[in-house]
């Protein structure tokens, strides 16, 4: 196996706590289903925020969909005039056998102009999405 990176990126419209966990969990989400992802795969994650983001460590939201055993940091995004604002920015560690070219990256929401050449993520079902999010936090529970 080999280890491959795979990024995600997503935006807020505010520094509300609740509302990063949720743009977090959902990029997430889509980044696991998105390439068949089993945590026992994942070698750890680093996840970052923008400076206007610090109401919470956005990481908690894999632990909250049961990541308990994968590494996992937070940082802060180099604050770069003109920069995307209230942006989360997921890179994953991920040990597969699948070549590069068949990782999907996932940018979504106001993050597709980060990497318009990777936006290519099928139309998203938000509702099933979340429904699928929480079925993994009810085994959290």
């Amino acid at each position: 196996m080999i280890c491959r990176g795979v990024r995600g990126a997503t935006t807020v419209t505010h520094n509300d706590r609740d509302e990063i966990l949720e743009a977090t969990r959902q990029l997430l989400a889509l980044m696991i289903r998105q390439n068949g992802i089993d945590p026992k795969d994942v070698a750890s994650a680093i996840f970052t925020i923008t400076s206007d983001l610090n109401a919470e460590f956005p990481a908690l939201a894999a632990r909250q969909i049961g990541w308990m055993d994968v590494p996992l940091i937070c940082t802060h995004e180099i604050s770069v005039p003109g920069s995307l604002p209230r942006c989360v920015r997921i890179l994953l560690h991920w040990n597969t056998d699948k070549p590069q070219d068949q990782v999907h990256h996932v940018y979504v929401r106001d993050a597709v102009r980060l990497r318009p050449d990777l936006c290519q993520v099928p139309e998203i079902d938000w509702q099933e999405l979340e429904q699928w999010i929480e079925q993994q936090m009810v085994h959290m529970k």
